[in-house]
């Protein structure tokens, strides 16, 4: 898979994240995400954030090859876009103090904000970062919440949809033979009830038997449940080749109180050739 879509950056010595091949594609979507949002929102809000509420190292490392690509810190700074800000959110300090290294070195004229911690932790200092919108001064805020887990607990997407927060959501988590439905049912119950939010886990049918139809009804009722806070939606679906996500495609949402999520998800489709369909609850 190329990174021509992607820019480059040379191995500086520092952490990085092994990742699968279809992480880059990811990155890749993401990026005209990012991008077909500022477009959408450009000239008629003061002010455009980007937030990664997990930002990890700032660089992929994949196969053996150790083929290096940036995640969405170094990627939307290098964006040749109108953004006023950029704030990155990191619970692992080693990883956090990689990513200072490489914002420092490569884009010392951007205005960067990093903090440790996880994100249900940084809700207060993340609205430090995020003016309210006032009557002469608008701001267009972009998360990006990206976990590869189910570890974020909706009540702090509530929070944040409440501070005027649009999200880009990838839903990805391990979902396998051995990490499989059942395990997220019955030993991860909790843990995915947080993460679905208003009683999501006992709104999942009790007939399911397989990690298929489990994915696509907890991307139904997180749907549902983002619907319910007042944000439009536009689901898009992908193929996947994953060794720990083994089901055939993945779904990432966009998710906007304030501007069309359609109209950004439109852009995307017709800039990238690899979506293949509409997710239809």
């Amino acid at each position: 898979m190329e990174t021509s879509s992607l820019p480059n950056f040379p191995d500086d010595g520092f952490t990085v994240t092994a990742a699968e091949p279809w992480v880059l594609q990811k990155m890749q979507i993401v990026s005209q995400y990012v991008t077909s949002f500022v477009g959408a929102v450009s000239g008629r809000v003061d002010e455009i954030i980007v937030v990664d509420l997990y930002s990890g190292s700032g660089m992929y490392s994949l196969g053996s090859k150790r083929q290096l690509f940036p995640g969405l810190p170094l990627t939307a700074l290098s964006l040749k876009l109108p953004i006023n800000k950029f704030v990155f959110c990191e619970k692992d300090p080693n990883q956090l103090k990689a990513l200072k290294i490489r914002t420092n070195k490569y884009f010392k004229d951007k205005n960067v904000i990093l903090l440790e911690g996880k994100p249900q932790e940084l809700t207060d200092k993340l609205a430090m970062y995020v003016p309210v919108d006032k009557e002469y001064y608008k701001s267009a805020v972009l998360c990006v919440c990206d976990p590869f887990s189910i570890d974020m607990p909706f009540a702090t997407i509530s929070r944040l949809a409440s501070q005027g927060f649009n999200f880009i959501i990838p839903f990805n988590f391990a979902l396998n033979d051995r990490i499989n439905y059942r395990h997220y049912l019955k030993s991860n119950y909790d843990k995915l009830d947080r993460f679905l939010g208003v009683g999501g886990a006992s709104r999942l049918k009790s007939n399911i038997d397989n990690n298929l139809q489990f994915y696509k009804h907890v991307v139904r009722i997180y749907q549902s449940n983002m619907l319910a806070l007042g944000l439009n939606e536009a689901i898009s679906v992908y193929k996947i080749d994953s060794g720990l996500f083994e089901i055939p495609s993945y779904y990432i949402g966009l998710f906007s109180k304030q501007f069309s999520s359609k109209e950004v998800q439109e852009n995307v489709e017709a800039s990238h050739k690899i979506q293949y369909n509409l997710f239809k609850p």
